[in-house]
């Protein structure tokens, strides 16, 4: 979707807030903190959770970190990345724990990426930074450039991947493709962890106009590798979720296929920032569940359970999907970066619940809510 507001969303934050303050457990959702654009990831070694975001105070852009190590209970702050780029923007970062060697990464490595630059002006050449940390996310050092765009035009939204045969990717939203496309979704890997190369298109539709976007990827009990996507100005529903399956986390099918579109049997779905987890259950041993911002009817109009409800599938995205509860209440949920715009899930409690961080406007300030609930209807 559309990023032009972002920057507008969080431009008065820092007169309102000086930053994060510690998140403790209260009856439903908590405050995380202010900001936009939440990510969680559990460290495989300790179990504990960190938690991200795109913040700004008196000093500009930064994204805090966040640590949970009573299973998303509660939240306190134990650090921060300042990229020096993101005092022209900063946007829609991500947070990703190496699990295993990686090139020169070892196993437990934590990285960060995060687009910067998009306020630089007319001859900005935005870019997607990466930072790492080793020690559990209190300090963190820059890596690099995965991804800058050669021309105006932006790169947003990364994900990282590290696939079954241990290469690390990173994916991302695309723009640079103009004017033959208005978006696709591209990737770069690393061999060594430092040095991004071999970008590839691997969702690019006609006509012009459809964006693809937003990419998320979970790996399944099986092995195989999910993700999910939007894509926008695309036949009827606008910016629908979509959702592949990959044996390898390479291979994606064609790279015309938007995959399996998400939609219930009476017809309701996501409209954007689709984010999809992998949690145990189901016949197959495996329960997808994904939320997205605005959930409508099939006639393309809020639901009256928008911002209350998830979607659960029991056959790895094939069928009908069935709706289950949202830990986090956002009943404003539309077409805004601060109405439950990408709102990342954590399997909690052995994989009986799931996590919910997402964000919404509170006396005017973007704040971000956790929460758990049931992975059953």
């Amino acid at each position: 979707m559309r990023r032009a507001a972002y920057c507008l969303a969080l431009s008065f934050l820092f007169l309102l807030v000086a930053g994060p303050t510690p998140a403790v457990a209260q009856p439903g959702p908590s405050v995380l903190g202010v900001g936009e654009y939440p990510r969680l990831v559990r460290l495989k070694q300790s179990g504990t959770i960190l938690a991200s975001m795109t913040s700004r105070d008196a000093q500009g852009y930064f994204s805090p970190i966040l640590e949970s190590t009573d299973d998303g209970a509660s939240f306190h702050p134990i650090g921060a990345i300042r990229d020096p780029e993101a005092n022209s923007g900063l946007c829609c970062s991500t947070l990703f724990e190496v699990p295993q060697q990686t090139g020169l990464l070892p196993p437990g490595t934590l990285l960060w990426a995060g687009t910067v630059g998009y306020e630089a002006g007319r001859d900005r050449r935005i870019a997607i930074k990466v930072w790492a940390s080793w020690n559990g996310g209190r300090d963190w050092v820059p890596l690099g450039v995965a991804a800058r765009s050669p021309n105006h035009e932006g790169v947003w939204e990364p994900e990282f991947v590290v696939d079954a045969a241990g290469t690390l990717w990173l994916y991302y939203a695309d723009e640079t493709e103009m004017p033959r496309h208005s978006q696709v979704l591209s990737r770069v890997s690393s061999v060594n962890g430092l040095d991004w190369v071999n970008k590839q298109v691997i969702l690019a539709r006609d006509p012009q106009r459809v964006r693809p976007g937003m990419a998320v990827v979970t790996r399944l009990a099986d092995g195989r590798f999910a993700s999910t996507h939007e894509m926008c100005n695309f036949g009827a529903e606008y910016c629908s979720p979509y959702v592949k399956v990959s044996h390898d986390g390479v291979n994606w099918g064609a790279t015309t296929d938007p995959g399996i579109r998400v939609t219930t049997a009476d017809g309701s779905y996501f409209q954007h920032s689709p984010y999809l987890q992998s949690v145990p259950g189901g016949p197959n041993g495996t329960r997808l569940v994904l939320g997205g911002q605005t959930y409508v009817g099939k006639d393309g109009k809020p639901s009256p359970k928008n911002g209350r409800v998830l979607l659960a599938n029991d056959n790895f995205g094939a069928g009908n999907w069935f709706e289950i509860p949202a830990p986090v209440a956002a009943p404003s949920a539309k077409n805004k970066t601060c109405a439950n715009y990408s709102s990342p899930l954590l399997p909690v409690a052995g994989g009986s619940r799931v996590l919910q961080v997402a964000v919404e406007l509170h006396n005017g300030v973007c704040t971000a809510l956790f929460g758990t609930g049931p992975v059953a209807p």
